[in-house]
């Protein structure tokens, strides 16, 4: 025996006040009344007044309380196997870690809200699989797919700028490593976002969009940065500004948001793109979006499922309350 909802027990507090109010209750009338003269002689000259029933009245109706309390709680008796079935899509969650993305032009940098964006993510998938690339000049799998979301955060929390030491902004690396997490044969459930600002060194994004898009995925890229741009920090072993990146003629670089690129690998896959907003109003569109695909059986597990049996407290609660009406405070007098 257990029950699923033991929060509801703190009620219990409300039978123990109703409990000693009804004894407070009955013990002021007793000494309103004895005012009048000897309690004894009063009660003898009052026969239909009984002390007695309005204690039995209100025992009735705190075993209702009590009774509406356990159900409450849902008791649950027995047990039983049953098959709980998972479904979802698969998504494999791209993050840029070049050293572009610790322009501030997103405060504190574009790495941070990156991650931000990323948390949001995960904290509106239901039952989906989800896996986490981290590129730059290079793409890595930080994580498999997975349905536990815990342990993708965990590994969320590494992903820094200089996590991989080949700089440079690899998109199309990112795609094809991203694609490998998925299942090769299937070719639908399967959906990529790519966080980024844009800035593809290699010109191979939209090849390995194209080939994304013959294995059934789609790309829903997130622009992270400002196209009027902001030139990329320089910083000490301690995290500290010390200047700004500067290009061999001692000019400062300025990286963009470039929008024109994504677009077009979204476009390429049919996903759709958005650019990252304080707000995050582009995750809800994203999830949205992913919402209205078809959906595959994820994972299967036989569990143990308790029975529900609050049915009982529940018909004993109502018997109480019906009870209740039927009950006189007042005692029958014998006519003689």
């Amino acid at each position: 025996m257990r029950f699923a909802s033991p929060e509801h027990f703190v009620l219990l507090f409300l039978v123990l006040f109703l409990i000693f109010f009804f004894i407070w209750a009955i013990k002021r009338k007793q000494t309103m009344l004895a005012r009048f003269g000897d309690l004894f002689l009063l009660m003898k000259n009052a026969p239909y007044l009984s002390f007695a029933r309005q204690g039995g009245k209100a025992a009735v109706i705190l075993g209702g309380l009590l009774f509406l309390i356990l159900t409450l709680a849902q008791l649950q008796c027995g047990t039983h196997m049953e098959m709980m079935r998972r479904e979802g899509i698969d998504l494999v969650i791209a993050i840029d870690v070049s050293n572009s993305m610790l322009a501030e032009d997103f405060k504190p940098n574009r790495i941070t809200k990156a991650r931000q964006e990323v948390r949001g993510i995960l904290e509106r998938l239901e039952g989906d699989r989800v896996g986490l690339v981290a590129y730059a000049g290079e793409a890595f799998m930080q994580s498999p797919l997975t349905l536990d979301y815990a342990a993708a955060e965990i590994f969320l929390d590494v992903i820094d700028v200089g996590l991989i030491p080949q700089q440079g902004t690899a998109i199309g690396d990112a795609i094809e490593k991203a694609s490998e997490a998925f299942v090769s044969q299937e070719r639908k459930h399967k959906v990529m976002i790519l966080l980024s600002d844009g800035e593809d060194q290699t010109n191979k994004a939209i090849e390995a969009a194209e080939r994304a898009h013959e294995e059934g995925i789609k790309i829903y890229p997130i622009g992270i940065g400002s196209p009027v741009g902001e030139p990329i920090p320089v910083l000490n072993r301690m995290g500290e500004n010390v200047g700004y990146k500067k290009d061999k003629n001692g000019e400062v670089i300025v990286t963009k948001l470039d929008e024109i690129t994504l677009q077009k690998i979204a476009l390429t896959t049919g996903g759709k793109y958005y650019r990252a907003t304080a707000g995050e109003m582009e995750l809800d569109k994203v999830y949205e979006e992913i919402s209205k695909m078809e959906k595959k059986e994820l994972e299967g597990k036989l569990m143990m499922q308790y029975e529900d049996r609050f049915q009982f407290p529940l018909f004993l609660a109502i018997l109480f309350v019906i009870g209740e009406f039927f009950i006189s405070e007042k005692r029958k007098v014998k006519k003689v």
